[in-house]
């Protein structure tokens, strides 16, 4: 008995100590083998330093599928981990958008969330009867802090993945979207970019969509470079969309020491130069190189714009009329080689998880000058089937819909995008300072630690545009008209953009992988009574078989106990 005392006085002793270690300490240990409940130290220090409430509402609710309750366990597991972390300031609610006591009340809902930015998405399921059915989902939640409110969607949607991959991203990402969100609404100091002019770079109307999105996270600005280099250095960015002109040595001058600084740069450089004018109106034009000048200072920093041009299996699709002349029009869609819809590479914050990315024009890259110390990543890369044809040669309107075998589209995965980081060497060293500059500092030979990333085609940030005037209408970044289908290019750009300025590590975030673990479905439909009696009658077997182990030895020992005594 005194020794059954002293356990339960050690185990009370215990308990007491462990509470006032965690009141004193707070830790969570997450034992799960892809950290899924860890947060970042980032994240972690965003939340502590809120001095408000931040309110969440949920509107993944409702009659679910699997999948859908997946994603919000995973979301409600997120916030709670948010909330310990914020000292209990997350507050946050499930709102079901579709239990309406009337279906114009329902529909009412839908309507107000849909003017708030919030789409509902149509799910085909099936009940238990197997009958097909169809249920509108929000994978929404709304976050409002501090008087601002702001909309995160929690689906992610990348074409050619399987429904559970897309919900398996989507739990990846949470953590990234969730905290950009509250980043945005937190900040006080809003970073600046500039898009770069005076080189026959895209103006506004064209990229219009981008400048939008870039809006939201920063001072977005548009002008050429003066004669003095200074004028780019309060920027976290600058943006080369698709120049036409040839560079200065002033200018390369300006920009080569922005970069020596630290500065980063977000390179939209065509390799070739195509007439559309000409292709519309002959059917054929001349593709010839794109020199801007930019050639060699690439080639100092490791890369190489090819003048070629890139034809892949794996293209856009365009309307092309088939009637025989005199006959009543017929369009069908036809490929259009010229228009690659270039791979995202997985391994990447910037490319991983998105559709495609929809290019004109493009032409490929290599990497060069491989002894610096610079570190080098494919962001974008073609299909399989990819066919280079060297400029100057004949761009022409007969290639549509022409069949071509396995000889001509005989390349495979050439890169047309890259990330590259490291320090950088001056493609002004050891030369003279270019006449026209204003300056008095000494250059700099030598880079800070930065980034840059090039792309191989200056349309993939040029939204289309209908319209002129009071009736222009823009067309969002990456949609597709004629296929009616959105391409990954908006969400791709942001990326690289928030890549480029990311001083604090955020974007790793989009780097987070979670083993996919599926249930097999036949073995779930053609075992699901044997598997409802298994859960429902193990349990209460093992309990059982327990209670009598445990008699059982209870009854021994005190038996032998009183023989002892006797």
């Amino acid at each position: 008995m005194i020794k059954r005392s002293i356990h339960i006085i050690l185990f009370v002793v215990a308990v007491i100590a462990v509470y006032f270690i965690s009141e004193r300490y707070f830790f969570r240990i997450d034992l799960t083998s892809e950290k899924r409940y860890s947060l970042s130290d980032n994240t972690k220090k965003l939340l502590r330093s809120m001095d408000k409430e931040l309110a969440v509402t949920v509107y993944l609710d409702g009659d679910l599928n699997a999948g859908f309750l997946r994603l919000r366990k995973a979301t409600k597991e997120m916030l709670d981990e948010f909330d310990a972390y914020a000292g209990a300031k997350v507050r946050y609610t499930f709102d079901n958008p579709s239990a309406g006591a009337t279906n114009e009340e329902r529909d009412k809902k839908y309507e107000s969330l849909e003017k708030r930015g919030m789409r509902g998405i149509l799910v085909h399921d099936r009940d238990q009867e197997g009958q097909a059915m169809q249920k509108v989902v929000y994978p929404w939640i709304e976050i409002s802090y501090n008087g601002k409110t702001r909309p995160v969607n929690l689906l992610k949607n990348v074409p050619d993945k399987s429904g559970e991959e897309n919900l398996n991203t989507s739990i990846e990402t949470l953590e990234y979207e969730i905290t950009d969100a509250i980043r945005l609404m937190t900040t006080t100091d809003i970073p600046k970019v500039a898009f770069l002019e005076g080189h026959g770079e895209w103006n506004q109307p064209l990229v219009y969509d981008m400048s939008q999105e870039l809006s939201r996270y920063y001072q977005v600005d548009r002008g050429a470079i003066t004669d003095d280099p200074a004028i780019l250095d309060n920027y976290k960015a600058i943006i080369v969309a698709g120049p036409t002109e040839k560079f200065s040595e002033k200018d390369k001058y300006a920009l080569d020491q922005y970069i020596m600084k630290g500065g980063k740069v977000l390179w939209l450089l065509d390799g070739a130069r195509i007439s559309l004018d000409s292709l519309s109106t002959a059917s054929q034009t001349v593709g010839i190189e794109n020199n801007v000048n930019l050639g060699d200072q690439l080639f100092n920093y490791g890369v190489r714009i090819n003048a070629d041009l890139v034809q892949d299996v794996q293209c856009l699709l365009i309307p092309v009329n088939t009637a025989r002349m005199g006959d009543q029009p017929k369009y069908e869609p036809m490929p259009w080689y010229y228009s690659p819809l270039a791979l995202t590479v997985p391994v990447h914050p910037i490319s991983k998880n998105l559709a495609p990315v929809k290019t004109e024009f493009v032409s490929s890259i290599d990497f060069v000058n491989n002894e610096m110390d610079v570190k080098k990543t494919p962001l974008l890369v073609t299909s399989t089937g990819t066919h280079v044809q060297n400029v100057p040669s004949i761009v022409s309107m007969d290639v549509v819909g022409v069949e071509k075998n396995g000889y001509y589209f005989n390349r495979h995965n050439l890169m047309v995008g890259s990330v590259l980081e490291g320090v950088f060497p001056s493609a002004f060293k050891n030369r003279m300072i270019p006449e026209g500059i204003k300056t008095t500092e000494k250059s700099i030979s030598e880079s800070k630690p930065t980034k840059m990333v090039v792309i191989a085609d200056g349309d993939v940030i040029r939204n289309d545009v209908q319209g002129k005037g009071e009736n222009m209408n823009i067309l969002p970044l990456g949609y597709d008209r004629y296929m009616n289908q959105q391409f990954g290019n908006k969400e791709f750009l942001l990326n690289a953009v928030n890549y480029l300025t990311d001083d604090d590590g955020w974007m790793a975030l989009r780097s987070r992988e979670i083993k996919l673990r599926l249930l097999n479905k036949p073995a779930i439909i053609g075992q699901r009574t044997f598997w409802q009696v298994t859960n429902v009658l193990l349990p209460l077997l093992l309990v059982g078989i327990f209670g009598l182990i445990f008699n059982f030895i209870r009854k021994r020992r005190y038996t032998g106990e009183l023989r002892s005594k006797n």
